[in-house]
């Protein structure tokens, strides 16, 4: 099956790999938007060791009108959302299955807003493509997880959904120092956790949660905590942050059944281990995901996952970019349309399972 990767970041490297790796899927083009990326071999940016034969490319028209069966848009919405869904309408109307981690709001696309819902729904009528928006956190982490553990309990009262990481080892400088506000001064407003924001980003979650536990929420709330470092300290990736700044984020995005908390999504983040210890720490301190249903039996579950060398965000962006490619032959065989966790099933590595790794 023909497939474009679409960016060649941290995800779109992830994504070249997982590409070359996936029997049933072959690599037909990469776009970038650096000049200086274009005419690289797709392997090279993908961090294979090895040459593809796959040129990067800037001509979105001309790897569009060859249509691509599947596209993996990998450019990042974060800062630049209108483009992002500029690109994955495009694409979509191109007749393409699309899958990105790219729109928060999209993630649950029933209740996404008109503005990003409609153009998506036009260009599915126009052009026969799909669109499935998912990640890890958001994504896998509070959703077809948790949902799936919840499944192994007799009474489940709550569903806590936790991501802890040393954000030190997260490559995106610009995002922990300034959407984070890791070493900014505490009277610093980082915009990833002003208020709504949380629930912007991971609502959807709690509402897919919900929807598929069949309950009804009552609100969604919001819970901030921040800490400053009590001394400066040095990080490997990304320089000093300086005491009394801020070194350590806690929020919460609540779920409210009948007056409780009943679905959680909780995030602990540090640039340093030093920072704010009295709270949640991951078994190797770096960073992990888990889950935690309270209930009878109470189970907890914790995953960790490593890539490019030992890097646990990049072992993240891996497992998102894996739930993201094993949906695309699904979404080929499913009728053209607008997908969210609860429909797209996690997939086996079928067809995977020994062979060489890329």
């Amino acid at each position: 099956m023909t497939t474009v990767v679409w960016g060649t970041g941290n995800i779109g490297r992830a994504a070249i790999r997982a590409v070359e790796a996936h029997p049933g899927l072959r690599l037909a083009a990469v776009l970038v938007h650096d000049p200086e990326k274009v005419g690289r071999d797709a392997g090279d940016l993908g961090g294979l060791g090895r040459t593809l034969g796959v040129a990067a490319t800037g001509d979105v028209d001309a790897v569009l009108a060859a249509s691509p069966r599947a596209v993996i848009y990998a450019a990042s919405g974060d800062i630049r959302p209108d483009e992002a869904l500029a690109d994955i309408v495009r694409a979509i109307r191109a007749g393409a299955v699309v899958v990105t981690p790219s729109l928060y709001a999209l993630y649950d696309q029933r209740n996404a807003p008109p503005e990003l819902r409609e153009p998506v729904l036009e260009a599915i009528e126009q052009g026969g493509g799909s669109l499935f928006v998912s990640g890890v956190d958001p994504g896998w982490g509070n959703d077809v997880l948790p949902l799936l553990i919840s499944g192994l309990g007799t009474v489940v009262d709550a569903v806590r959904c936790q991501e802890i990481f040393d954000y030190s080892t997260y490559d995106q400088p610009d995002a922990v120092r300034y959407l984070v506000g890791m070493g900014q001064p505490m009277d610093y407003e980082p915009p990833m956790i002003a208020p709504t924001v949380p629930t912007m980003v991971w609502g959807g979650q709690v509402r897919l949660m919900a929807r598929a536990l069949g309950v009804e929420l009552d609100e969604i709330r919001e819970t901030l905590d921040r800490r400053p470092l009590e001394s400066t300290v040095s990080t490997r990736t990304m320089g000093e942050f300086e005491a009394g700044t801020q070194g350590a984020v806690r929020f919460e995005v609540q779920g409210v059944v009948e007056g409780e908390p009943r679905i959680v999504i909780e995030h602990v983040t540090r640039i340093h281990p030093s920072c704010a210890p009295d709270w949640p720490v991951p078994p190797d301190g770096v960073g992990a995901h888990r889950v935690i249903i309270e209930g009878r039996p109470r189970i907890e579950v914790t995953v960790e996952a490593t890539d490019e060398d030992g890097n646990r965000s990049a072992g993240g962006n891996a497992t998102a970019v894996g739930r993201l490619v094993g949906a695309i032959d699904w979404l080929a065989d499913a009728k053209p349309g607008l997908y969210d966790a609860l429909d797209v099933p996690l997939r086996p590595a079928t067809g995977r399972l020994g062979r060489r790794r890329p």
